[in-house]
């Protein structure tokens, strides 16, 4: 019961965020295209919510820059969205440029220098992931709807005699139904997969890594939108071959991005000042030594102390909405790495569980609540073969600066 009305309230939200703005699209101006085929449309469409989704903010900035040179007098560049004004796509690209001369910088800083701008980075890319899919992909998805109803409105003899009358029928607002959800979820798709590279960042120690990790996105981006000016198929087929790998990678990308989105939280509202741990259960993130249980890395949940046989559970439910399944939890040698930014709780040299920032300066408790024998241990950096494959594959959190 609890299942069907969290589906219900999150279908609910979305309905209640879409709507209005689905509706402000009607006033959308389509985009102009070269190939007046009836599926050039299509293809712009996906090459473009992909391009979108992999960086929101300069993928909405460049968008909008592109949209406003394009219109050759002032009356239609009056006449474009919002995010073709340069009120909004000029400090979008301002901004881009920012960040990566933080980037660049970062190279050479300190992590602990640098961590606080990646955490308001990863913010950044939050927000303005919401608001290109709240608004400008359904703006791009109406433009889709306009385009392919005008071609088939003006090519009536592609219909039978009976049906040509029909075809003059403005059947947009019923292709919006249709394109415009699917648009919006191909975007959550691709986003999900690229905001794990900002989470990544957060992890990472290094910021030759951090660099590394945010020109493989922008390469990817500029394909995409280079294939797109000289062959709008060939980006299409990249987007798509995109499309594909992000939906193979959603699951770690959904714990990537609930990581982050509790990191952010905690780090920028001082949470631990607010905090106390609970003396019997306290939610927290999975590491890797769980994965030979069946539980992936980075899943977050709840970790149970029973004081009448000292057992540990840790508690989930996968997707954080489906049926919720326990794991006994056995810690051979176990104690707390205190990191910069975050703790872990450890066995031995593996890590078992990843606390949030609300409980730096809480080691102790912890010890104290799950009976860790090994007491806190300052967490150092480890050996850099070490930690990338933490890093892609199992538990960063080892490799936090003590």
């Amino acid at each position: 019961m609890k299942r069907i009305i969290s589906v219900c309230l999150l279908f609910g939200l979305l309905a209640v965020m879409a709507v209005p703005i689905w509706a402000a699209t009607a006033a959308a101006t389509p985009a102009p295209v070269d190939d007046k085929s009836p599926a050039s449309p299509v293809a712009h469409a996906i090459s473009t919510v992909t391009g979108l989704a992999i960086s929101p903010l300069l993928g909405t900035g460049a968008y909008g820059a592109w949209q406003y040179f394009s219109a050759k007098t002032p009356e239609a560049k009056a006449k474009l969205p919002w995010y073709a004004q340069t009120t909004f796509w000029l400090p979008a690209l301002l901004l881009v440029g920012a960040c990566a001369v933080k980037d660049s910088l970062g190279a050479v800083l300190p992590p602990g220098m640098k961590k606080p701008l990646d955490v308001l980075e990863t913010v950044e890319n939050k927000a303005t992931g919401l608001v290109a899919a709240g608004a400008v992909v359904p703006f791009t998805m109406n433009s889709l709807s306009k385009m392919i109803a005008d071609y088939h409105g003006a090519h009536p003899g592609l219909h039978p005699t009976g049906l040509a009358t029909i075809a003059t029928i403005d059947w947009s607002w019923l292709l919006n139904i249709l394109t415009v959800p699917l648009g919006i979820a191909v975007f959550a798709l691709v986003w999900m997969a690229s905001h794990a590279i900002n989470v990544l960042i957060l992890l990472s120690p290094w910021g030759a890594i951090d660099a590394a990790l945010k020109g493989a996105r922008t390469a990817l981006l500029g394909l995409i939108t280079l294939t797109a000016t000289l062959n709008p198929w060939f980006s299409a087929i990249l987007s798509l071959v995109v499309i594909v790998v992000a939906y193979f990678v959603a699951g770690w990308a959904f714990r990537l991005t609930i990581f982050g989105s509790i990191f952010s939280w905690d780090f920028f509202t001082g949470r631990k000042h607010r905090f106390t741990p609970a003396d019997r259960e306290n939610k927290l993130f999975s590491g890797g030594g769980l994965t030979k249980e069946g539980v992936p890395v980075r899943t977050y949940g709840r970790l149970v102390h029973q004081p009448e046989n000292e057992k540990l559970l840790f508690v989930y439910k996968p997707w954080l909405i489906l049926a919720e399944r326990t794991v006994t939890v056995s810690l051979n040698a176990p104690s707390v790495g205190k990191g910069l930014f975050f703790s872990t709780v450890r066995d031995g040299d593996r890590t078992s569980f990843i606390l949030p920032p609300r409980y730096r300066g809480h080691e102790e408790a912890v010890v104290g609540i799950y009976k860790l024998s090994g007491g806190v241990q300052d967490a150092g950096l480890l050996k850099a073969w070490g930690s990338l494959k933490e890093l892609f594959g199992g538990s960063a959190a080892k490799a936090q600066v003590a």
